[in-house]
């Protein structure tokens, strides 16, 4: 892929819908200065001040915030709860221009919500301290789930792709059930011009019928129950060819330092990773990967040249220190400059 074939492709992510499907999280960071603790009268105890409150969406948010620094229009579908969370996620997605009006409201579920106590010393980077989870865990009722799939079957047309985004640690307590799985193997097979992709920290082997990502680790241990933090690349291949076999799609690992692999029906391509010199922050890297994947593959990419667009979106975002970064196309053309110019 030579600059003008780049080039080509983040203009065409202008025309370009994707629906992101999945469990949207709000991201709370209540910024602490640790100059103004007080003391409680009540318990003796250190009280924190918190100077400054941010809300953001996070989980399959980030993949939306992705999509849209890349210039890509977005629809979300998830479950929040009837509640201020619910609400200020909703006015974050609607903030960077995502269509958020197919969210569903259950007024039984809590939003999933990370609250993020943050450090920020003068002139030192802001660091978190220990996170509050709040979500639901029991599982996702029928007719939540009822209302999902119907509102994915109307959506769905609308969209050249579909992100699965299944972040809920639990099984069948988020979005992406079984029930779901099995439509969206459904829809992909009805729809085949439309691209399926999905992401799954702990079910990544549970998908039929779609294009998957999940990481080296992720990958190995959906098929071997190895759960070896950086396993050998020929076992991460041989993974990803069962998985490919059970899915009948191509299967992107995203490798880190590594790269990417794609296992596809002709073969394997791994396409290097974007050498990145200096401090980095790997949060979020994997989401701005999964974005650029399928936005290249909803521009006309081959599957290589996705994986580079993978990579590259994946090497600007670890150069944001401190926070969920993303990845635009100037920075991104930027990047592919520097790196064929050395």
């Amino acid at each position: 892929m030579d600059e003008h074939r780049l080039q080509e492709l983040l203009f065409r992510h202008t025309r370009v819908r994707i629906l992101v499907v999945g469990d949207f999280f709000l991201d709370r960071y209540l910024i602490i200065d640790p100059t103004r603790v007080e003391r409680s009268l009540e318990t003796g105890l250190p009280a924190h001040q918190v100077v400054e409150v941010a809300a953001t969406p996070g989980a399959a948010g980030t993949i939306t915030a992705n999509l849209r620094a890349l210039g890509v229009a977005v629809t979300a579908l998830g479950v929040i709860g009837d509640d201020g969370e619910g609400y200020e996620l909703r006015r974050g997605l609607r903030e960077a221009g995502v269509d958020e009006r197919a969210m569903v409201i259950a007024a039984d579920r809590r939003t999933p919500t990370y609250v993020k106590p943050t450090i920020r010393d003068t002139g030192a980077v802001p660091y978190e301290l220990e996170r509050l989870d709040i979500r639901t865990r029991t599982p996702t009722p029928e007719h939540t789930i009822a209302a999902l799939i119907d509102r994915l079957r109307a959506l769905v047309v609308q969209a050249q792709a579909v992100i699965l985004a299944d972040q809920m640690p639990e099984a069948e307590c988020g979005v992406i059930t079984a029930r779901v799985r099995e439509e969206a193997a459904r829809l992909a097979a009805h729809y085949p011009h439309i691209w399926f992709l999905a992401d799954s920290r702990q079910r990544i082997g549970l998908f039929n019928g779609v294009i998957i990502k999940p990481n080296a680790r992720e990958c190995v241990r959906a098929v071997y129950a190895d759960d070896s933090s950086e396993p050998p690349l020929a076992l991460v291949a041989q993974a990803a060819e069962q998985l490919r076999q059970r899915t009948g799609k191509p299967v992107f690992v995203t490798l880190g330092a590594r790269g990417i692999l794609v296992v596809h029906n002709k073969g394997v391509l791994h396409a290097p990773a974007i050498p990145v010199s200096g401090p980095i922050d790997v949060v979020g890297a994997g989401d701005s990967a999964m974005a650029a994947i399928a936005a290249a593959l909803c521009a006309g990419a081959t599957l290589d040249e996705a994986a580079t667009l993978g990579n590259l979106a994946a090497a600007v975002t670890i150069r944001q220190i401190g926070t969920t970064g993303v990845a635009a196309p100037d920075q991104i053309l930027a990047l592919w400059r520097v790196t064929h110019e050395s």
